[in-house]
């Protein structure tokens, strides 16, 4: 009994570490999302309505939806909204349920972490080109990359633990958050 409530316990705890995490990068993406909706909103007034000297508008709006569809991905995954077949996972036995689901997690963890591995080096590389903006380097938009890639290595790794926690409390439990 005290190792079921233990399981419980840390289960829980892995759930508030993955929504404080989930909150945090969902407010980054509103501020982002917000900073994007000004910067298009600028550069249509620049364009048509007052002619300003302003020319990276374009540049930065890609640059910052980017970063806000980067970083949703670990939102998305703290919530297990990403793409999934539910509907044939839950017709399989809990205990080949539970192999499949950490099979697909640790495969999940390991090609963010490659990406967060390759995408050092990409920021690597941008430092050597500049934008538009101003002659900045490409490093900042480049590491958009390997930023996202960790925040959804953690976040899976965070999500598929306290999934398996509760698959072996409860070998009827359904996947969700």
């Amino acid at each position: 009994m005290a190792a079921s409530q233990d399981l419980v316990g840390m289960s829980s705890t892995l759930t508030i570490l993955s929504q404080r995490l989930g909150t945090l990068t969902d407010k980054v993406c509103v501020g982002l999302m917000a900073l994007l909706v000004v910067d298009v909103w600028l550069g249509v007034f620049a364009r048509y309505i007052w002619p300003l000297p302003i020319t990276f508008m374009e540049e930065a709006a890609r640059y910052i939806m980017i970063w806000v569809a980067l970083l949703a991905v670990s939102s998305c995954i703290a919530r297990r909204e990403h793409i999934g077949m539910q509907m044939l996972f839950v017709l399989l036995p809990a205990r080949v349920r539970r192999l499949m689901l950490l099979l697909l997690d640790t495969l999940g963890i390991v090609f963010f972490l490659l990406l967060f591995f390759y995408g050092i080096g990409m920021v690597e590389r941008g430092g050597r080109m500049m934008t538009m903006i101003y002659g900045l380097t490409k490093q900042l938009p480049f590491a958009a990359v390997p930023v996202s890639a960790a925040l959804a290595a953690i976040q899976l790794t965070l999500v598929a633990w306290r999934d398996q926690l509760r698959l072996s409390n409860d070998r009827d439990l359904v996947v969700c958050p």
